[in-house]
C-alpha cells in the first residue's frame, strides 16, 4: 500500500467505507445501491471521492486497500463454487449477497455473492459440473447496461473469447493446456475431454457470442477475473457463457466455465 492510500484512508468519510467494504465483498455500484436503499448515482459519487481521497483509479482497488488497512486477518468470503448438476437439470442457484456493510471493519459475508469462479473439478461421475447446460424452458436473465462496475480489461476478455473458440472447434486438448495449475491438478485431459463432448457438443455450433460483463473477485490467493458472455447456440438460444480466469506466469489461465 502507498503513502498516499494510506493517508487516503484517513480522509474517508464512514459512508464512503461502508460503501467498499460492500465491494470488496463482491458488490457493484447497483447491487450496493439496493443494499444501502440508495441511488446508484450517490453509490458512484461515494466511489468518486474515495478513489480521489486515495489516489487510485479503480473502485475495487479502493476496497481492497481499505479491507487491508482494517484487518489482514479478516479474510474475504470464499469464491462460491456451483453445486453438481446433471445435464438437463436447472442448476441451484446461489444466493445473493445483499446483506448490509458492517459498521466497522470489513465482516464476512452472510451470504456469498452469486459469481461461479475457482476450480472447477469433473469426473464422468458427477454430472458435469461445468458445462452443465441447463433446458431450453429455463429463464434468462436480460442483459444489464451496467453488469460490472470497472472497465473490461482487453486482455482478459480476448483470453476468455479465444479459449471458448477452442471449445466451439473441439480442440479439448488444446483448451485443457490453457488452464490454470489447480485446475489441471484436479482434472486429466481424458476426463476434459469426455466432459466436453458430453455437455458441450450437444449445445451445437455457435450462432452468435457478445460481452456480456467483467468482474473482479478479490478472493485468494490472487483474486479472479470472471467474463461472461452472451451467446446463442444452434440448440440453444440466450445461453450465458461465464469463464473465470486467474493470471499465472504473467498470462491468463481459465480455472473455471460454466453454460447455463
Amino acid at each position: 500500500m502507498t503513502m498516499t492510500a494510506r493517508d487516503g484512508i484517513g480522509t474517508l468519510t464512514e459512508k464512503e467505507k461502508q460503501t467498499l467494504r460492500l465491494i470488496v465483498r463482491g458488490h457493484d455500484a447497483k447491487s450496493t445501491a439496493r443494499s444501502l436503499g440508495l441511488s446508484v448515482h450517490t453509490i458512484n459519487e461515494r466511489l468518486r471521492d474515495a478513489r480521489r481521497k486515495m489516489a487510485v483509479s479503480s473502485s475495487r482497488e479502493a476496497a481492497r486497500i481499505l479491507f487491508e488497512a482494517e484487518g489482514d486477518a479478516l479474510a474475504p468470503p470464499p469464491p462460491e463454487f456451483p453445486v453438481d448438476a446433471g445435464i438437463g437439470e436447472d442448476a441451484p442457484r446461489a444466493p445473493t449477497d445483499q446483506g448490509g456493510a458492517p459498521s466497522s471493519g470489513v465482516g464476512p459475508a452472510h451470504r456469498r455473492p452469486a459469481v461461479i469462479v475457482g476450480v472447477l473439478s469433473m469426473t464422468l461421475a458427477l454430472a458435469l459440473i461445468a458445462l452443465a447446460a441447463v433446458p431450453q424452458t429455463a429463464p434468462t436473465t436480460p442483459p444489464s447496461p451496467a453488469a460490472s462496475s470497472e472497465t473490461p480489461d482487453a486482455a482478459v476478455v480476448d483470453t476468455a473469447r479465444q479459449w471458448l473458440a477452442l471449445l466451439d472447434q473441439s480442440r479439448w486438448a488444446e483448451s485443457y493446456r490453457l488452464t490454470g495449475r489447480a485446475f489441471r491438478k484436479l482434472n486429466t485431459v481424458q476426463a476434459w475431454t469426455a466432459a466436453s463432448n458430453s455437455a458441450r457438443v450437444p449445445l451445437g455450433a455457435v450462432v452468435s457470442r457478445g460481452f456480456d460483463s467483467q468482474q473482479y473477485l478479490p478472493a485468494p490467493p490472487a483474486g479472479y477475473e470472471v467474463v461472461k458472455f452472451r451467446t446463442s447456440f444452434a440448440n440453444k438460444t440466450g445461453a450465458v457463457e461465464t469463464v473465470t480466469l486467474v493470471q499465472e506466469s504473467g498470462a491468463w489461465r481459465v480455472v473455471g466455465v460454466t453454460v447455463g
